[in-house]
């Protein structure tokens, strides 16, 4: 049995139940059935006024996400390729992590981050999940080995949002399996730190 973490999944796009959404729901539900808290920010809620360094997070809406994501043990972040990056929505979420840059684990420092993309075909889908993995790095967090790209061309999520694509499903929950075993380890390696001070 694992350590309760804290794992919040970040994306999807500005339509709920979008793909992406219903993907990170996905690898949600299977971090859940290891036996971690979750908590989702999703669409409408990543709807934030563009980052502006100048002021901060100005919004309770911008305050809340970034409680959230300071809070957490791990992350996911999903996101569907727009003309072959992250979309508007998701990287300007992430561009209001940099308000976290003064935190006693600054940005995403010290936590896995399971990364997945989606979009209409492999080109798009690959470059985006290579863009989310390059600034979870800059972010100072730890892309899980595993990431998924998926192309909705091939792979569906039924309207209860269960993947109809075995093999995704699968890369999905391993996704939640590697997020939830390196925050475990990471929360017993804290513990046993301060045990020692």
């Amino acid at each position: 049995m694992y350590e309760t973490v804290n794992v919040v999944g970040v994306g999807g796009s500005s339509r709920p139940g979008s793909t992406a959404e219903q993907a990170l729901r996905v690898v949600l539900d299977a971090a859940q059935q290891r036996g971690a808290s979750v908590q989702l920010i999703a669409g409408p809620a990543l709807a934030m006024p563009l980052y502006d360094p100048r002021n901060g997070a100005p919004t309770p809406q911008a305050r809340r996400f970034l409680t959230a994501v300071a809070a957490a043990d791990a992350l996911v972040i999903a996101s569907p390729a727009y003309h072959g990056g992250i979309s508007g929505l998701v990287k300007n979420a992430l561009d209001h992590v940099e308000e976290l840059r003064e935190d006693t684990r600054p940005y995403f420092s010290e936590r896995a981050v399971g990364c997945v993309a989606v979009a209409q075909g492999w080109q798009g889908a690959v470059s985006t999940l290579a863009a989310l993995r390059d600034v979870t790095h800059a972010l100072r967090g730890w892309p899980t080995p595993l990431g998924a790209a998926i192309n909705t061309t091939t792979s569906r999520f039924s309207p209860a949002g269960d993947c109809k694509d075995p093999h995704v499903q699968r890369q999905l929950e391993e996704i939640a399996a590697q997020v939830v075993e390196f925050a475990t380890m990471r929360t017993l390696a804290t513990r046993t730190e301060s045990a020692r001070r």
